[in-house]
């Protein structure tokens, strides 16, 4: 699993009949310490109903293909989580409400 914030959505007109009505999201991987971004992005289907600035668990290759969401679609890359806190070493690096 990978660490990143969603930073926008990707918007597709044309696309395959198996990914119709799927929401694609935008994330930057970031440093879980310092929760700044990488400035490496991909293109992720959601399959928890993430939003605009929240942190998330992503997943790639083929175990992006074990939600409800993506089961046999054409995915290399799947939301899977929405994250409520990171602690490393007894300290909080992030907080959802906070």
């Amino acid at each position: 699993m990978i660490l990143a914030r969603v930073v926008g959505t990707v918007v597709s007109s044309h696309k395959s009949e198996k990914i119709e009505g799927i929401k694609f999201l935008l994330l930057e991987k970031i440093d879980p310490i310092t929760m700044k971004g990488k400035g490496d992005f991909v293109v992720s289907m959601d399959s928890v109903g993430a939003g605009t600035g929240e942190v998330v668990f992503y997943v790639s290759g083929s175990s992006a293909r074990f939600t409800n969401v993506t089961e046999g679609r054409p995915t290399d890359s799947a939301v899977i989580a929405i994250v409520d806190f990171i602690e490393k070493d007894g300290v909080y690096t992030f907080q959802k409400n906070s």
